[in-house]
């Protein structure tokens, strides 16, 4: 068995998730270089979006100080400046075997929160056919799939389709980012009565996106609506 393993890693090595150099350990994902490199999210936290916090009786960031969010609240695993070179690699250049490490570490981190939540479902946020035709999966979905196999909560990807299609975010201001995501979305499945929902994505940023899910989901006669995201950018 141990020659088996020996020979499997070296016609295929497994490569770091962080840094994408060869771990030399079949059942390490991240090589022992990168693993303080990582950096998790850690209170203070902002209490409303999770983004990390400098001081500790802070108990919201700037941008939920400013804005009423229409999700209950939501947390995230990865400071995004540690895992960005990763998530691109996972996002955009087919490795879609990353996402067991990530639904792993979110489950282990995440457990005691989703256990107070108890949520009737995961709901990935959805891409638009035609991107996803073109990158050939769901990042967001993998995700929650693998989240999904350690903690028991049923994934609903059909729930909520992309039917409009957004540019880029990443380049646009707050207003610029709600008007590209209005009309976004739709409601296309609801035969299966939900009341609390976490919405899965990879990385948040102004929170836009996951507040014109929010705002469909509620009109579909979902109360809770919280989120997860993998990956967050540092608030102030």
């Amino acid at each position: 068995m141990d020659v088996k393993k020996t020979l499997l890693n070296l016609l295929y090595p497994v490569r770091c998730v962080v840094c994408d150099e060869i771990t030399g350990y079949a059942k390490e994902a991240v090589c022992r270089k990168c693993r303080g490199k990582i950096v998790y999210i850690r209170e203070p936290f902002c209490m409303k979006c999770g983004k990390q916090l400098n001081k500790q009786e802070q108990e919201y960031c700037s941008d939920c100080q400013k804005k009423n969010h229409a999700y209950i609240q939501g947390t995230a695993l990865y400071d995004y400046g540690s895992m960005a070179d990763s998530v691109f690699r996972f996002k955009y250049k087919g490795r879609m075997e990353y996402s067991k490490f990530y639904g792993k570490e979110l489950y282990n981190e995440k457990a005691c929160w989703l256990s107070m939540i108890s949520p009737d479902a995961l709901i990935p946020v959805p891409v638009h056919p035609s991107r996803k035709r073109k990158r050939g999966y769901n990042q967001a979905e993998l995700i929650a799939r693998e989240l999904s196999r350690c903690s028991g909560i049923p994934v609903n990807a059909r729930l909520i389709r992309r039917v409009g299609k957004t540019i880029p975010l990443k380049n646009l201001n707050q207003l610029e980012r709600e008007k590209n995501l209005k009309r976004a979305f739709k409601i296309y499945k609801n035969d299966v009565k939900l009341n609390t929902i976490v919405i899965i994505d990879d990385i948040y940023t102004t929170g836009s996106t996951i507040d014109a899910m929010a705002g469909i989901l509620h009109k579909a006669g979902i109360p809770k609506v919280y989120f997860m995201a993998l990956t967050i950018g540092r608030g102030i």
